[in-house]
């Protein structure tokens, strides 16, 4: 009897140890789900490179198990890219030409779309400026006289449209300044700046946010009557993932701290 009480007694403690075991890992597994990332793909114009980077940092302190994958490119690009199928939580473009053109398509959630920055469309120098290029109207002077490379975005890069803008104000010609030579193109605003601040050019056409970035001279900047606004629409994207850590995301940029970053580099914040 003795025996038997003994082996009854080894054979509760087995069944309890079992018990406590698959709680434990049951726990365990809980706990690997809590810590699993979210991951949240955000295509966003070039233009906002720096910015953006900085305010992930800022995001991720607070919202640790997100995590940010950003796809930074020309407007134009990004939307062909959505078209196609890319997968994309939210898009934030460099003009409204390339957002309305996916809302027509169905493609983003029309009550999330909001406009968020505004930016300034410059002419920039390289440091030596050899040909003493002080404003748009000393540029203008000096395509006429075939003189000068200038550098410009693609017809598919909302800087490279509103540069279009400013040279049909000044009754320009681009496809005859095109043939003449005296333009280069960039697939995107990173690409002009980098072609005014290596000294590839005599001048280019770029945001205030990218001069101030790269560190180039911007010797005048363009008016509305020029170029319309550079106003930067956001939308989440229908269909997406994760749409609401995308509006948490898109909550988050409007708000007083990446305001201030935004506005550090020369953004002007639209409330």
């Amino acid at each position: 009897m003795k025996g038997k009480h003994i082996m009854k007694k080894r054979i509760t403690q087995i069944m309890l140890a079992s018990v406590i075991m698959i709680f434990f890992l049951a726990g365990c597994g809980s706990g690997e789900t809590k810590n699993e990332k979210t991951s949240l793909t955000v295509f966003a114009a070039a233009s906002m490179t720096e910015t953006l980077e900085e305010i992930k940092q800022l995001y991720i302190k607070e919202n640790s198990n997100v995590d940010i994958t950003f796809n930074f490119d020309s407007s134009g690009t990004l939307k062909t890219q959505i078209e196609e199928g890319a997968e994309c939580d939210l898009f934030i473009s460099a003009a409204q030409k390339q957002m309305d053109e996916l809302d027509a398509s169905d493609k983003i959630e029309k009550d999330t779309r909001c406009d968020i920055l505004e930016n300034k469309v410059t002419l920039v120098v390289p440091d030596n400026n050899k040909k003493n290029i002080n404003s748009y109207d000393d540029m203008v002077r000096h395509l006429k006289s075939k003189d000068i490379l200038m550098a410009m975005g693609n017809e598919d890069v909302p800087v490279g449209q509103y540069t279009q803008k400013i040279l049909n104000y000044y009754g320009l010609d681009e496809k005859a300044l095109a043939d003449d030579g005296l333009i280069t193109y960039g697939s995107n605003v990173k690409e002009v700046t980098t072609q005014v601040s290596e000294g590839a050019v005599d001048c280019g056409v770029i945001y205030s946010t990218d001069a101030f970035s790269a560190g180039v001279t911007v010797v005048d900047t363009a008016t509305e009557e020029m170029c319309g606004k550079a106003v930067y629409p956001a939308s989440v994207l229908k269909g997406a993932s994760n749409q609401e850590h995308a509006k948490a995301f898109l909550d988050f940029i409007k708000n007083d701290a990446s305001s201030k970053i935004f506005e550090k580099v020369g953004f002007t914040v639209i409330k």
